[in-house]
């Protein structure tokens, strides 16, 4: 994933730009740059490495221009080095491009009509501004198109032309754009963060437009250059959402900022003792005539399918399977109009899980969406939306966006099982009441002595080479959710472990200097639970369990505990995941790793 930033305007464009890619720096670190027109025509200036080793390469030059594009990059084709950092030129120096994604056929291309030229980088991108230039006609536009019709693969590009001066141009397929309008000045990004500073009125780019930004405003086209009417969207987040708001890292204030998002997810939708989506209504016909739902997700939401799965079919009676995206469409799954699919993103771009939702669609089945971003592919092309308004998360790590997925497939558990007339209204009611208290409850465990405790913990944690997490049920699919915090961000081997699976090979593994992390939240399960956890205890592993508030028996087996206030067990997940959260940021905090940028890894994965 790479960060794009644009902008034409009244102001100095080197400053916006490198405002912007700040912003946006969580989305690629490896390499940065800029490109300006000024009165010598492209100046393109790129570094290795972090935003600030591109400052410190321009701060003395006194670059100025009205025009720009910047790049932040996260690496497909070719190393991090200076020279395949973006943006990438023509030969002859008239363009320059940014580029999010990948250009499939770039070496057929090279063959086809570039044969015999010079290239400076390793990177697909670079085939795009030798392309320009060959198909430059004088007119930016026309040559543009020509272009986008031989490329193949899945992209966002943004280009500038030194014999054009008053424009920007940018196309997209697949990878995520927005476009901000202003007073006597546009801009384009890859993310709404690059624009806060400056507008709160963006476009969404679908696929295969093409847009122009002059300082009179935003164009935008279909292939054949007609102009498109848009609607203009107000972004309602608070600049201040991007900044880090006193906390030392973005994964601390997120994960802080749980409660809150809490409040914003649930708002709205719980009546009285049933839920309400403004987003779509499903009539009881429609849910009865669903006989199989499939979950599709990868990463952290894969993990929060895996609790939707047991939500869903509790509440619902409904047949649930929960598949990683990069394998779904791959196998040939089974699919037709009796069929929901459900597609969880944060970013809502995330390229294997839109082509799943793709797949789908071309079988039949409705598609329903769980998503963050307004306006995102998987938003705009699915039948159903649930928003889960979590604001925007900066840290790669997620942590507030999982546990607002959690909460949107609790409330879609108990919609689709009230819209089905299940008998379980109690259960529904108990349910819904639970997660009005979840945002007060959840300041329970970000006091200072909880803290406090976890920094302990971590502490035990910090110099472990493998760390294994147990549970059952849902304490499984969270100790999953654990694990992947814990190696994403601290570089520890962590693996997760349905309890009583160990006995089936994994006690093998099992050591005095294997720390073990156990879930012991669901009631139904405890018994079974403890006694896998005395079976690592035999083999001399020091173990933490996460239990619930009031339990005085784990003490009795385990070296330490940390509890969570007493809530509706059904809805304890979402409670029981947050001292995984902080147990994985401070051990990476005490092993002094780099938190909210962890090493070959970027916040959305737009790429296959």
């Amino acid at each position: 994933m790479c960060g794009i930033v644009g902008y034409i305007g009244k102001q100095n464009a080197v400053d916006v730009l490198i405002d912007g890619l700040r912003k946006l720096e969580y989305r690629g670190y490896d390499s940065s740059g800029i490109a300006i027109v000024d009165h010598t025509g492209l100046n393109v200036q790129k570094a290795e490495g972090k935003l600030a080793n591109l400052q410190e390469k321009i701060k003395d030059d006194n670059l100025h221009s009205s025009i720009g594009i910047g790049h932040t990059r996260w690496a497909t084709h070719g190393r991090p080095s200076d020279y395949n950092a973006h943006p990438h030129t023509s030969q002859n120096g008239r363009f320059a491009v940014v580029h999010n994604g990948i250009v499939e056929n770039y070496l057929s291309l090279k063959e086809t009509y570039l044969a015999g030229e010079h290239f400076t980088s390793e990177t697909d991108t670079e085939v795009v501004a030798h392309l320009l230039e060959k198909f430059y006609n004088g007119n930016f536009e026309e040559t543009v198109v020509k272009v986008l019709d031989v490329l193949e693969g899945a992209y966002a590009l943004v280009m500038v032309c030194a014999d054009e001066p008053d424009k920007i141009i940018a196309c997209r397929k697949d990878s995520p754009m927005v476009l901000g309008v202003g007073e006597g000045e546009s801009f384009i990004a890859s993310d709404v963060p690059a624009l806060l500073a400056y507008t709160r009125n963006c476009m969404y780019i679908e696929k295969g437009e093409l847009c122009v930004l002059t300082r009179d405003g935003i164009t935008i086209k279909n292939h054949a250059l007609e102009v498109i009417e848009k609607e203009i969207h107000a972004i309602e987040w608070d600049a201040e959402a991007a900044e880090k708001e006193g906390f030392e890292h973005f994964m601390l204030k997120e994960i802080f900022e749980q409660p809150a998002v809490f409040k914003k997810t649930i708002a709205g939708r719980i009546q009285g003792a049933s839920v309400h989506f403004d987003e779509f209504e499903l009539t009881p016909e429609q849910v009865q005539k669903w006989k199989k739902i499939y979950i599709v997700a990868c990463g952290t939401a894969y993990h929060a399918g895996l609790v939707g799965k047991q939500i869903i079919e509790k509440m619902a009676r409904i047949p649930v399977e929960v598949e990683i995206a990069s394998e779904f469409r791959y196998r040939d799954p089974m699919l037709d109009e009796d069929t929901l699919v459900i597609v969880i993103s944060q970013s809502g771009e995330t390229a294997d899980t839109v082509a799943a939702l793709r797949e789908a669609k071309k079988h039949g089945c409705k598609v329903m969406a769980i998503t963050n971003v307004v306006g995102s592919a998987i938003a705009r092309e699915s039948d159903y939306v649930i928003y889960i308004w979590a604001g925007p998360e900066i840290s790669v790590a997620s942590t507030k966006a999982y546990t607002t997925m959690l909460i949107a497939e609790y409330l879609l558990g108990v919609y689709l099982a009230q819209q089905k007339g299940m008998p379980n209204a109690e259960e529904r009611a108990a349910i819904l009441d639970g997660l009005q208290n979840l945002p007060e409850i959840t300041e329970q465990v970000l006091t200072d002595d909880y803290l406090a405790q976890i920094q302990n913990a971590a502490e035990g944690f910090k110099d472990a080479n493998d760390i294994f997490f147990i549970g059952r049920g849902f304490d499984w699919a969270i100790a999953l959710e654990g694990s992947l915090k814990l190696k994403e961000i601290s570089y520890i081997h962590a693996e997760a472990y349905a309890a009583g699976e160990l006995k089936h090979g994994t006690l093998a593994l099992v050591t005095e200097e294997t720390p073990v992390i156990a879930i012991c939240v669901q009631e139904s399960t405890y018994d079974k639970t403890a006694s896998n956890i005395k079976e690592v205890k035999a083999r001399e592993a020091k173990v933490l369990a996460i239990i619930n508030e009031g339990d005085d028996q784990a003490q009795k087996f385990v070296d330490q505990t940390l509890s969570i206030p007493k809530i509706n067990n059904f809805i304890a997940p979402v409670l029981a995941v947050i001292p995984l959260q902080l147990i994985s940021y401070y051990t990476a905090k005490a092993r002094g790793c780099e938190i909210d940028q962890p090493r070959n890894l970027a916040k959305s994965v737009t790429v296959e």
